[in-house]
C-alpha cells in the first residue's frame, strides 16, 4: 500500500475566491470539481496584504466637524480595466490624502494579487477631505471590487453609499461590466454620474459614447465629465460633481446603533478587521455589540478611519466610514452585508443580507510531498483572511 498527499478540500462561496488562487492562469478555476496542481509560492501570495496598514494615531481628526449634511459616500464602477483604480488614485492625490508620486499607484488594491493583475477583488474604503466653497467635506470612497464574479460584494459596498461615478472608457464605450454595476447602483437607488476617462487615446471617441450612455442608461449628459484618470485631465471637476449631486447620508445619530459590515480582512496583531457603514446611532471604543447575523458579541477595542491607512478617531458616527477593531479572532465570523448594534438595544437587520454559499470546489495537493506543511501553513492564513473559502482535509492511500 503506497501512501499519497493529504488533500485539502477548498470550498469558495464565490467564483472569484478561488480564481485568485492560481494567479498565473487567467480564469481557469471558473467550474472545476477535481485535484489541481498548486504550488507554495501561488497560494501564499493570497493573503499578502500591505502590512503599512497598522494603525495611525499621529493624526488628530475630529470626525464631530463632519455633521451628515458635509459628508459624501460615494464609490467608482467601471467595466475592468477602465480606470478606477487610477481614478482612485487621482482623487486621493486631489484631496492631499496621498502625495503625487508614483509610489502610490494602486493605493487602494491592497492584496498583491490586485496590484499584478490590475483587477480589484476586496471592497476597500478612503476618507478624504476637501474643501469646497467655504465648507469642509468630508468623502468617503469606497472602492468596489472590479470583476463580475464579484457582484455580491459589488451591491453590498454599494449599499454603503449614496451615490456612484459611472466610469467609462472613451475608446471601448459601454461594456458588459458597465451595465451590470449601472443596474445594481440603480436598484441600490443610488445618484449616477457618468464620467468618460481615457480621452487622450488616439482611439477616443467621447461622443460615440455620450450617445451610448444617454441612450441607454437615460442619464443626463450635458455636463458630463471627459478626462483623463492617468493623467489628471478634468478630474478636478469631478469631487464638486459628486457634492452638488449625491445627497449626503440619511442617517440619525440619536437613534440605536446600526452598522453595516461590508468588508473585512485578517491582521496578525489585531485579528479581524472590519469595515463599516454607521448608518444610525454612533459607534465608539468600548462599546458592546452583536451581530444580527451569527448573535456574537464583541466589545470594540479600536475604530476610526482609513486615510488611506487606519487612524484611530475612537468613534464614528451616523453617514460615516471607517474601520472597527472588535476582537473578532477569525475572517469567517465577519459575514459581508451583516448589521451589527449594541447588545442593550438590538434593531431589525439591515436589508439585502445573503449567507455566502460555496459555489466551486477545489481539491489541491503540492507536487512536492516535502511541501506539505509549507501549503498547510499557507492554506491556514488563507481561511484566517478570507470569510468565503472553507477547508476539508482528506486522506487517500
Amino acid at each position: 500500500m503506497i501512501s499519497r498527499p493529504i488533500f485539502f478540500n477548498i470550498r469558495s462561496q464565490f467564483y472569484s475566491k478561488i480564481h485568485i488562487i492560481n494567479r498565473n492562469s487567467s480564469y481557469i478555476l471558473n467550474r472545476i470539481n477535481r485535484p489541481l496542481y498548486i504550488n507554495y509560492d501561488n497560494l501564499i501570495s493570497l493573503q499578502k496584504r500591505d502590512q503599512s496598514s497598522s494603525s495611525n494615531s499621529d493624526k488628530n481628526i475630529d470626525l464631530s466637524k463632519f455633521p451628515a449634511e458635509n459628508i459624501r459616500n460615494f464609490s467608482i464602477i467601471a467595466h475592468v480595466d477602465h480606470g478606477k483604480s487610477t481614478l482612485a488614485d487621482r482623487l486621493l492625490e486631489l484631496t492631499g490624502t496621498i502625495s503625487s508620486n508614483h509610489l502610490h499607484q494602486q493605493v487602494l488594491d491592497k492584496l498583491t494579487v490586485e496590484r499584478e493583475r490590475g483587477i480589484t477583488v476586496k471592497a476597500q474604503t478612503c476618507s478624504m477631505f476637501y474643501k469646497y466653497n467655504n465648507k469642509n467635506y468630508l468623502l468617503n470612497l469606497i472602492d468596489t471590487p472590479g470583476h463580475v464574479d464579484f457582484n455580491y460584494e459589488v451591491s453590498r459596498s454599494l449599499a454603503a453609499c449614496q451615490g456612484t461615478i459611472l466610469l467609462v472608457d472613451s475608446s471601448q464605450g459601454i461594456q458588459a461590466q458597465t451595465v451590470a454595476n449601472f443596474f445594481l447602483a440603480f436598484n441600490e437607488g443610488l445618484t449616477v454620474i457618468p464620467v468618460i476617462n481615457k480621452i487622450d487615446l488616439p482611439t477616443a471617441e467621447p461622443d460615440r459614447v455620450i450617445n451610448q450612455i444617454e441612450s441607454t442608461f437615460e442619464l443626463d449628459v450635458s455636463d458630463i465629465a471627459l478626462i483623463s484618470a492617468k493623467s489628471g485631465i478634468g478630474v478636478d471637476k469631478i469631487l464638486p460633481t459628486v457634492i452638488e449631486k449625491i445627497p449626503p447620508p440619511s442617517g440619525d445619530i440619536n437613534k440605536p446603533l446600526k452598522a453595516f459590515l461590508f468588508d473585512s480582512w485578517y491582521d496578525t496583531y489585531v485579528g479581524v478587521v472590519c469595515i463599516m457603514a454607521i448608518v444610525d446611532g454612533k459607534l465608539q471604543k468600548g462599546d458592546k455589540i452583536m451581530s444580527a447575523y451569527s448573535e456574537k458579541k464583541y466589545e470594540v477595542v479600536d475604530i476610526g478611519i482609513m486615510h488611506p491607512e487606519q487612524v484611530t478617531t475612537g468613534y464614528l458616527h451616523a453617514g460615516q466610514v471607517g474601520y472597527v477593531i472588535c476582537s473578532m479572532k477569525v475572517a469567517a465570523e465577519a459575514h459581508i452585508g451583516d448589521t451589527f448594534y449594541h447588545i442593550k438595544n438590538p434593531v431589525e437587520p439591515l436589508p439585502g443580507f445573503e449567507p455566502a454559499k460555496s459555489m466551486v470546489f477545489a481539491g489541491v495537493f503540492p507536487t512536492d510531498a516535502n511541501e506539505f506543511n509549507r501549503l498547510d501553513e499557507s492554506i491556514n492564513k488563507l481561511t484566517l483572511n478570507d470569510a468565503s473559502v472553507s477547508v476539508q482535509k482528506e486522506t487517500s492511500c
